[in-house]
């Protein structure tokens, strides 16, 4: 995105955002590639020696672990609906309210990607030292904080804090380790997976992660700009970031943890 911006310049919103779609074909090629190279794990291969694969297992999945799908939904609020805030509404907020180039933002957030690409998986494993749903609370309490603390900061209209506020949620993690997204997004696949039975969990897993897509990441930087227009405030939409962080933190307390547990006697 940053060189394409450089590239199309004033063409940027016609064609120049299009090429780095086309070209993410390749991503999907990677991933498909590694998603193919991954062996099955022992219980479900196990399942599969034994026949017992459920033949139609998002019809059984909805049956019998309804309040799993709809848990592991609302536990990720918290880490969709902030995330797309941070990283898709502050282009239009900074470029259209407070006047930031877009190359600037870019680069910010290409920043704090980088940072997370450990972050992420420090925090998976210190979810193995102090429990999933421990992380995941953490990290969703973290987030309705800082929600109020990043807008705060992108309206101060310093640029050198503006680039901080984006930042400032992976820089966080260096002394404290506690990461608004990162602290979820790290232990979350475990936490959900861990949540259905073995014949169900893939389809189980899929429904609760998609369909929080479609309530919280997809609608989130919509509400955020209805929001700012109707409240003429940037601490509306922090206002709903802690709402989402609340939500996740009942959903979380919900779910049982079954870190460092044996699942495959009881969730095969």
């Amino acid at each position: 995105m940053l060189a394409f911006s450089q590239i199309a310049a004033d063409q940027f919103l016609s064609w120049g955002w299009r090429v780095p779609f086309l070209l993410s074909i390749i991503l999907v090629g990677i991933g498909l590639w590694i998603r193919l190279s991954i062996l099955e794990t022992p219980i479900f291969a196990r399942l599969v020696a034994e026949r017992r694969i459920e033949r139609t297992p998002i019809v059984e999945v909805i049956k019998r672990q309804p309040k799993e799908i709809i848990l592991s939904a609302l536990a990720r609020m918290a880490e969709q609906a902030p995330f797309y805030i941070f990283t898709a509404f502050v282009f239009a907020y900074g470029v259209g309210t407070l006047k930031v180039s877009r190359d600037f933002l870019l680069v910010a957030v290409l920043a704090a990607s980088v940072l997370s690409f450990f972050t992420i998986p420090l925090s998976g494993h210190l979810s193995d030292r102090i429990g999933r749903r421990n992380m995941y609370m953490l990290g969703a309490v973290t987030t309705g904080v800082f929600g109020f603390i990043y807008f705060a900061l992108l309206d101060s209209g310093s640029l050198a804090l503006i680039f901080l506020a984006i930042f400032l949620a992976i820089f966080l993690a260096i002394f404290l380790a506690l990461i608004p997204h990162d602290m979820m997004y790290g232990p979350q696949a475990a936490f959900i997976a861990e949540s259905f039975t073995g014949r169900l969990r893939y389809s189980g897993a899929s429904l609760g992660y998609q369909f929080a897509s479609v309530i919280a990441g997809g609608p989130a930087p919509l509400i955020a700009a209805w929001l700012f227009a109707v409240y003429h405030s940037a601490y509306a939409i922090a206002g709903y970031i802690l709402v989402c962080a609340i939500i996740s933190l009942v959903a979380a307390a919900l779910m049982k943890d079954y870190t460092g547990k044996d699942i495959a006697a009881e969730y095969a």
